[in-house]
């Protein structure tokens, strides 16, 4: 692989780039609770914050004995996207941000690519990261596996020492660890306010920690010499 000079800074997407996981959550909560399987929302954000549909759908295998199709998926996706359209939001201080970033910049994120591409659009900051925009739809494991942080290294000619990743979900921190790659633990969510959640990423002991998106280009400057 011909690796480019200079550092990459990987964004997470949900949590990160755009504040979407408390929709998330009560969609997954609403859906899961139509069929019988009765999770609230803490329950809800300790199992699924950061990871893919798949979890999902193991976690009502394997937790309540329920197979669900196709049509519980597309419920969940028809009902996320309208929600996203009318109530979405960027994450404060992001597009400032990703203006004045001067590093290289991509999109690694659990969510299908018509979601991340969704939630790019209608918070207006699509133009600031296409093309360069991965889903876990492209790798076989996803995070808490490192293979689509790697993915993204590698499609941008990236070694993984010289990554920094953005994250917001202890399954992110803990792929980015297993890729090798520096990662930022942001906090500033509306999530964030749940249960045991910080501890739960100081456990994983980030690189560093940041509440404010602004503070980011502070940090790349210090850790992207």
């Amino acid at each position: 692989m011909a690796v480019s000079a200079g550092k990459l800074v990987i964004f997470d997407c949900d949590g990160v780039l755009v504040d979407s996981e408390p929709v998330s959550i009560s969609v997954l909560v609403n859906a899961m609770r139509d069929i019988g399987a009765d999770i609230d929302e803490v329950g809800a954000y300790e199992r699924f914050l950061g990871r893919s549909l798949k979890a999902v759908t193991d976690c009502l295998h394997d937790e309540f004995g329920l197979a669900v199709g196709d049509a519980f998926l597309e419920r969940i996706r028809t009902d996320l996207y309208a929600r996203f359209r009318s109530e979405l939001k960027p994450i404060s201080g992001i597009a400032e941000t990703l203006d004045a970033l001067r590093l290289r910049r991509c999109v690694a994120s659990s969510s299908q690519l018509e979601r991340i591409r969704l939630s790019l659009t209608v918070t207006g900051l699509i133009d600031r990261l296409e093309p360069h925009i991965f889903s876990a739809q492209m790798v076989t494991r996803g995070k808490p596996a490192p293979d689509l942080f790697l993915h993204a290294a590698a499609e941008m000619q990236t070694a993984p020492s010289d990554c920094i990743v953005i994250e917001d979900s202890p399954a992110g921190i803990q792929a980015a660890r297993a890729a090798g790659m520096t990662v930022f633990a942001f906090t500033g969510g509306s999530h964030t306010v749940q249960p045991a959640y910080r501890q739960q990423l100081a456990a994983l002991a980030p690189d560093a920690t940041f509440d404010a998106m602004t503070d980011l280009l502070h940090l790349v400057d210090r850790y992207g010499k």
